[in-house]
């Protein structure tokens, strides 16, 4: 169970992948959950260290360099610039934002590797691996494309589908391709460095299984489904050419796999703001550790990386807690980044100049905590307009404007208490520890609940107080129900803090109150008599304009999806061939009068969808076809049209039209119609055969 005696936090933040700009799927399940609990803990006065930075090695990094036709350093700066100051434009301010491409951290994450290679803490294994025979390189399972087993779709990874979301293995895929050449792979022999997981199995199931019941169930039962399937040795190195290199002879073309370094980050990041203290944060007792991430991180740092630390030994400590979120959707879909299907930090931050906290407050009122929750921009409107503007807002704005014309803006004494007054005060220091319970226990939905509960309680009380018609009788009555007003004012500055820093800034400075977690729920937090700053909106509606624009932007983006994946189901539709029919004798070929023909009028069939009335010259006569081809060409595109027909066939009655013959068309595996025309402009009643 979790000990509550601790001297110092270490909180660490999942690092951001450097192939692409963070989004809201990201930020609502680590960055500001882990923001919120780190700002709480500093404002009680302990002593935290935040730490984040940015995952910087990987095949996917290498293939968009390849994309790019730039080196896989200049893709993980363009990126870490990008959610670094997404990060602080938003108000997350790690301690340190570092990257595992730096010299500190290739030190680091080679050290650690040597020691356990030093102790025979690694197993080799040979095996067989993808090797592209053209570019001369083994691929990765990213590097491996082909047709999804389960759903049928192009362009389906080696270790994963992104249209169906099946994981995959490369020996899956149907007709597997290298992304490097175009060549189809084959397997070649490789030898590769192993952590054996099984090894730590028995000590796992003791320090998480038994020792940890308090973890969410999310993270426990993931942990609890791998150690009961057994775990297997996990490779730490891999053939690539970006990344650390395996400090090691005979290792040449070999990188630390990037599940292996990129945890050591958190340490190397330590260590690079805090070179000759850093020791305490890792392998002090009196260090607590807690890992925000998102599910999909869980077995890395509930199983691989505490494996890791267990191995390397050293007094390293391990996480009290690691808080993981479930998934974010967006408008009822996948957060996709590569179909674009995203809502990106950088870019709300330019679209909502001056709306950080409202994507904060909408992320986390939202928080995927216990299942997938998804993100809608009605709602984000709607809580942005009804909540913070309505409740919070609206409250701060009335009890300082109205102290502004009834007491020249300064906070006036507080009287003799009405039944009111006092249940409204008893009722602030219950949802100040209610808000510390869930924050402590990683509820932080539960806990913004709270604190909205406190700006509800402050709005309830000055509208049924009334002080603007009270002000009319009693002054000094009215003074109290303002002072009250303004301590909740006060309270909120605090309780909000976490949630939405900056226009809890903005209300401190507007009323002058103390940043102070132990002030929340006073009543004389505001000392009589102290000036206010002129009133300030606190938060601003979101327009319909506004949410239209992200809407109809989203919508283009499922249009322009939807239409690429219809056109290449549909070439790939055009690929397929019907069999071949039954054998026919040359005689049975000889009987069909197949020729040249040119339309001379066309025209719809009435009341009918796919019929044409054909008028041809087959040059030895003029005659009426009725042709079910209207789905494929209108009647003005067939006047003039040599076509070829089938001359000799018996007549027949269509829709109350003779119609002598039939016009030969190719049809395609996807059902698209097309004429068989002769090269060459020919005469009519030609011969075909």
């Amino acid at each position: 169970m979790e000990n509550k005696n601790y001297r110092r936090t270490l909180v660490t933040c999942a690092l951001p992948y450097a192939n692409g700009p963070v989004h809201i799927g990201h930020l609502a399940g680590v960055y500001v959950p882990a923001d919120i609990y780190v700002r709480y803990l500093r404002m009680k006065g302990e002593e935290v260290l935040y730490v984040c930075g940015s995952d910087e090695h990987g095949v996917p990094i290498t293939i968009k360099a390849r994309q790019k036709g730039v080196s896989p350093q200049d893709i993980v700066d363009e990126y870490h610039a990008i959610i670094d100051r997404s990060f602080k434009d938003l108000g997350i301010n790690f301690d340190v934002y570092g990257r595992t491409s730096s010299k500190i951290h290739e030190e680091t994450s080679s050290a650690f590797f040597k020691k356990l290679y030093d102790e025979g803490k690694f197993i080799t294994k040979e095996s067989e691996q993808y090797y592209d025979p053209e570019a001369k390189t083994f691929l990765a399972d990213r590097y491996i494309v082909g047709t999804c087993p389960k759903c049928g779709a192009e362009g389906a990874y080696g270790d994963q589908c992104e249209k169906c979301g099946s994981t995959l293995s490369p020996e899956e895929l149907i007709n597997p391709k290298s992304k490097l050449s175009g060549a189809e792979p084959i397997k070649k022999k490789t030898t590769h460095w192993y952590l054996p997981l099984q090894d730590y199995e028995n000590w796992l199931r003791e320090w998480i299984l038994e020792g940890h019941k308090e973890w969410r169930p999310n993270v426990y039962g993931q942990v609890k489904s791998w150690l009961d399937g057994g775990l297997q040795p996990r490779a730490v190195t891999r053939d690539l050419e970006w990344g650390v290199p395996v400090p090691v002879e005979g290792a040449e073309g070999k990188v630390l796999y990037v599940w292996f370094d990129a945890p050591i980050g958190y340490i190397s990041n330590t260590r690079e703001i805090l070179p000759d203290s850093w020791e305490k944060w890792w392998k002090s007792p009196d260090t607590k550790l807690v890992h925000f991430i998102g599910k999909d991180n869980i077995v890395f740092h509930c199983i691989v990386f505490p494996s890791m630390l267990k191995a390397y030994g050293d007094g390293y400590i391990l996480p009290e807690n690691v808080p993981a979120n479930e998934f974010l959707n967006l408008e009822g879909d996948k957060i996709s980044t590569s179909r674009g299907w995203a809502v990106w930090a950088h870019e709300y931050v330019r679209d909502f100049p001056g709306k950080e906290d409202t994507l904060r407050y909408v992320l986390t009122a939202n928080a995927p905590e216990t299942k997938d929750n998804d993100f809608s921009w009605k709602d984000f409107q709607a809580r942005n307009n009804s909540e913070l503007v309505a409740i919070f807002g609206n409250f701060v704005n009335r009890a300082v404007v109205l102290t502004h014309k009834y007491f020249d803006g300064k906070v006036p004494a507080c009287g003799e208490l009405e039944p009111i007054d006092r249940e409204t005060l008893e009722a602030l220091p219950a949802i100040k520890e209610a808000i510390e319970k869930n924050i402590e226990s990683y509820k932080f939905r539960e806990a913004l609940k709270e604190a909205m509960n406190l700006a509800r309680i402050g709005n309830k009380y000055i509208s049924d107080t009334e002080p603007w018609k009270v002000a009319k009788t009693d002054l000094a009555r009215t003074a109290t129900i303002l002072n009250i007003s303004l301590q909740i004012c006060a309270s909120l500055a605090i309780a909000f803090e976490p949630f939405t820093p900056f226009a809890a800034e903005r209300l401190r400075r507007m009323i002058g109150s103390p940043l102070d977690w132990n002030l929340l729920g006073r009543a004389d937090i505001l000392p009589v008599g102290a000036a206010l700053k002129e009133a300030e909106l606190l938060f601003t509606k979101v327009e319909d304009a506004e949410i239209d624009a992200q809407i109809e932007r989203l919508a283009k983006i499922k249009a322009e999806r939807e239409a690429a994946e219809k056109a290449a189901a549909d070439a790939e539709a055009a690929k397929r061939i019907e069999p071949q029919k039954e054998e026919c004798s040359f005689e049975d070929f000889e009987k069909m009068d197949i020729r040249t023909a040119t339309v001379l009028e066309a025209e719809r069939v009435p009341k009918t969808d796919k019929l044409l009335k054909l008028t041809i010259d087959t040059g030895i006569d003029q005659r009426t076809i009725v042709s079910g081809i209207a789905e494929y060409y209108s009647p003005e595109e067939m006047v003039g049209k040599q076509i070829c027909i089938l001359a000799n066939l018996a007549p027949r009655k269509i829709r109350g039209i003779e119609s002598k013959g039939m016009i030969l068309m190719a049809r395609q595996g996807d059902g698209r119609m097309r004429f068989v025309t002769p090269q060459e402009t020919l005469a009519n009643g030609a011969t075909i055969g």
